[in-house]
């Protein structure tokens, strides 16, 4: 196992399921002290500091930085991973919903972003991943709202990339396509036949199945890591293909 993140300091919201409690725990893995946010932070991997959440709203976020900061002294990366789902088109998307989508999606990565940029700026390094989606790149049927809040995390990423190009911070995101993990579980258990929707999610995958959470992850891990010294403002797509297609 590398040791990629020895002495660094690393908080990942969303990371008490999926694909960020998989992130915390390949962190862990290599070396990093992980302070693993989120609005049930029991489900967090052993090693790791819970920290309880709500990335919507700006004071908690603030304390979750603030706490993992106090208690290393730095803060090496941070990767803005809570995400929210939405199922519905235009016309049916309630404006509340709409609202709690960006909410988490878009103004939780902002939050995360605007906290954790003082430490990174002042120490003259730092790390930002972003998850955001294929459906960031790409229009989906009954999606509006995720979506557009995709597409908005990457576009900030890439502000803020360019922001602060040459000062030692970059920011990245990675655009997940669909993923074996509790959130589609969740959304196929709303289906009237989740197997046979299952089955169809599997059926418009290029490479013939769903990601996997340590796939994910461990991309999340290349982009906040020195292999990826020169890459910043990028969207890193792992989805199978589906995209390309």
């Amino acid at each position: 196992m590398s040791d990629r993140f020895t002495d660094k300091t690393v908080l990942v919201t969303g990371a008490g399921s999926g694909i960020g409690r998989e992130m915390a725990r390949q962190f862990l893995a290599e070396g990093a002290r992980v302070f693993a946010a989120d609005l049930n932070p029991d489900g967090v991997p052993d090693g790791a500091v819970g920290v309880l959440v709500d990335v919507t709203d700006p004071e908690s976020v603030q304390a979750a930085v603030a706490r993992a900061v106090a208690e290393s002294g730095r803060l090496d990366v941070i990767c803005n991973n809570a995400g929210a789902s939405s199922t519905s088109d235009p016309v049916n998307c309630t404006i509340e919903d709409w609202d709690r989508t960006f909410a988490v999606n878009a103004r939780g990565v902002f939050l995360g972003t605007k906290y954790a940029l003082p430490t990174m700026l002042a120490q003259g390094s730092g790390a930002i991943v972003n998850t955001a989606s294929a459906a960031g790149l790409v229009g989906l049927k009954d999606r509006a709202a995720y979506c557009a809040s995709k597409g908005a995390v990457i576009s900030f990423t890439k502000a803020v990339a360019v922001q602060y190009a040459g000062t030692g911070v970059r920011a990245n995101c990675i655009c997940p396509g669909t993923v074996d993990s509790p959130w589609v579980a969740r959304l196929l258990s709303n289906a009237d036949d989740p197997a046979s929707a299952r089955a169809d999610l599997v059926s418009r995958q290029p490479m013939g199945r769903l990601g996997t959470p340590t796939e994910v992850a461990a991309a999340a891990l290349y982009l906040a890591s020195e292999d990826a010294a020169f890459i910043t403002g990028t969207e890193l797509v792992i989805d199978g293909g589906l995209v390309a297609g």
